[in-house]
């Protein structure tokens, strides 16, 4: 027997007879022997409850529950009647809202709000694993992902300074590179193309000076400098890459350049094994040529040679097999997707997407875009949702969820919902940045495959459902990593661009339609009670100004019809 029903069981004799003052009551001994109770008749002023262990009641709390006792006494029954029905509309309410948000995000909007926000103010931690030790281990793994996949690439596919990028600011007036990303530029510069032996060569240490130099033209200036004393493959490719004002021009300076790189590599090849310093000067050489002839075939690509594009890049990658860094193979998979060569792409994938290598947006999206080639001019929202996915759509989307879970803006770019900039010189992998480059030349490569885009529109989203924390817990990849927005912002031009961040806390309509309603039905109330009648007079024109268009197509009624046809409606 519960404590409640010892209470009701002591009260309903007291309450049922007269009693004196001041006349003690005890339980029956089957219920509580120790509990007491003290009341004065025929009107009950004070119930004191005594329990082992607890302390006895002063006259403070007599006098409070002698006021709480009052008040529950005025109560009528119309405010239990509206306080139940209050309960039950807004139990009601929260239902239907758990069943839309589990029905659209697969998940409880309660236990996600526990999870995310109130167990880390907590202080709560995850018991998920067995140990602490495998815990820290985790942790610490977890940390140095995420490290790796904040580090800042080279972009592959970057345009040319002098003949894309600058004339974009010609024609608009605005800086699409930041500060920022041309500083990291000018690092990659100074380590790929000088070395500590440059001073024994006058053209390398004039352009290594070039190198550190923050004003453009005083760069021009040295490279010619250099030029003027020996033929200077760092030269040309200063000069390609800043002062040209065509692709022509530049694809004419790397040709030269080439000349001049393909002399030292050859010298200090011979060299390389005579002492350190002869080996970092071959391995500077090494990268001088690697680039020149990456980007001479980029020029060969923007200029609709595309063929002899890929087979230099296939060359250059066949010459130099450990030089990775560059990622030649993304310029070659945006190559053979051009020329429509969908048997090479799936080749060059089955090389490099392997789970031992680092992926990119090219890599996934690349992939997704070929399984969704076989089914794309075929699909159908409508079918798909009657039948079921088959097995080629089935893997379609799983793509598509692969590559949107290792970066997620890409498709706002691939569907046109965000407007395109000119992608920077350098990306953060599975970032805004990325997303930039990738579509900026990828795009065209998805609108020339039918039906691509409406499968990616009508699947892309569904990735965000398995990954309702992608902070915390990834599906394929590691979680997201938290620091690409604060590279995006230096890596990006955000005075005209909005970078995209992920994933951004947006609260359902609903929660926000019932906070709103919740809102304005209490000042609707706090108004009432203050002011009673100036809202009566507010809820009758409100009222009024409602019912207007009523009662107008009302009286042009009974103006129309007869009055004993009228007269028979309205006893019906």
């Amino acid at each position: 027997m519960s404590t409640l029903d010892v209470v009701l069981g002591t009260l309903a004799p007291c309450l049922g007879r007269k009693s004196k003052p001041g006349k003690h009551y005890r339980t029956s001994p089957g219920s509580c022997p120790s509990m007491l109770l003290t009341l004065s008749c025929p009107r009950v002023t004070r119930a004191a409850w005594t329990f082992p262990g607890w302390p006895t009641p002063g006259p403070a709390m007599f006098g409070t529950e002698s006021s709480l006792s009052m008040f529950l006494n005025t109560l009528t029954p119309k405010f239990y009647v509206a306080l139940t029905g209050t309960s039950s509309l807004i139990s009601g309410l929260i239902l239907i809202f758990e069943w839309w948000y589990f029905r659209k995000y697969g998940t409880s909007f309660i236990e996600q709000v526990s999870v995310s926000h109130l167990r880390p103010l907590l202080g709560g931690v995850d018991n998920s694993s067995p140990t602490n030790s495998n815990t820290s281990n985790g942790d610490a793994d977890s940390n140095r992902q995420s490290v790796s996949e904040c580090k800042v690439w080279r972009n592959p596919l970057n345009l040319f300074r002098g003949a894309e990028y600058n004339r974009y600011t010609w024609v608009t007036g605005r800086e699409p590179l930041t500060y920022y990303d041309m500083n990291l530029s000018a690092q990659d510069h100074q380590t790929f193309f000088t070395c500590d032996s440059d001073h024994l060569r006058p053209a390398d240490a004039i352009m290594q000076k070039a190198w550190r130099e923050r004003n453009p033209q005083a760069r021009i200036s040295a490279a010619h400098e250099a030029l003027e004393l020996e033929d200077c493959a760092t030269a040309y490719i200063l000069l390609a890459e800043e002062e040209a004002t065509t692709i022509v021009e530049a694809e004419k300076l790397f040709k030269q350049a080439v000349k001049a790189g393909e002399g030292c590599y050859r010298r200090s090849q011979q060299l390389q094994h005579h002492g350190a310093q002869y080996e970092a000067q071959h391995r500077r050489d090494t990268n001088v040529l690697v680039y020149i002839k990456r980007r001479l075939a980029m020029c060969s690509r923007k200029l609709g040679r595309t063929r002899e594009a890929v087979k230099m890049m296939r060359d250059l990658m066949k010459e130099f097999p450990l030089l990775s860094m560059f990622n030649i193979h993304e310029n070659l998979l945006e190559s053979l997707l051009e020329l429509q060569n969908y048997a090479d792409v799936q080749a060059v994938l089955a090389k490099y997407d392997d789970i031992s290598l680092p992926k990119s947006a090219t890599i996934c999206y690349t992939a997704a875009l070929l399984k969704a080639r076989a089914v794309s001019d075929k699909f159908s929202p409508e079918a798909a949702s009657r039948r079921g996915l088959s097995t080629a759509e089935m893997n379609a989307v799983e793509a598509i969820h692969r590559a949107v879970e290792f970066n997620p803006h890409v498709p706002k770019y691939l569907l046109e919902m965000k407007s395109l900039i000119l992608p920077p010189e350098h990306i953060l992998k599975r970032g805004d940045s990325e997303a930039i480059a990738y579509a900026f030349f990828h795009l065209q490569h998805w609108k020339r495959v039918e039906g691509a885009l409406n499968l990616l529109h009508c699947t892309w989203e569904g990735t965000f459902r398995m990954i309702p924390y992608p902070l915390e817990k990834g599906h394929l990849f590691y979680p997201y990593p938290i620091c690409t927005e604060t590279a995006d912002r230096e890596l990006l031009p955000t005075v005209f661009h909005e970078v995209s961040v992920y994933p951004k806390k947006e609260l359902p309509f609903f929660i926000l339609f019932t906070a709103g309603l919740c809102s304005f039905t209490a000042m609707l109330a706090l108004l009432t009670h203050q002011f009673p009648e100036l809202m009566g007079v507010f809820a009758k024109a409100f009222l009024s100004t409602l019912f207007a268009p009523l009662n107008f197509i009302m009286e042009k009624v009974e103006s129309i019809l007869p009055s004993s046809l009228w007269h028979q409606l309205t006893r019906i």
